[in-house]
């Protein structure tokens, strides 16, 4: 599965939130590149 893709299909959809593509980045299903590629603006993550 290209869960890349995937998540950008349904973010684009509008069935995820930025919060929903965030919980794939901490699932290791994509980077947090790739969230910045699919909801256009920087990860941020509190220490």
């Amino acid at each position: 599965m290209d869960w890349y893709k995937s998540i950008l299909t349904c973010y684009k959809w509008g069935c995820y939130s930025k919060d929903d593509v965030k919980v794939f980045v901490s699932f290791n299903k994509i980077t947090e590149s790739q969230y910045e590629e699919i909801v256009k603006e920087d990860i941020v993550t509190v220490d």
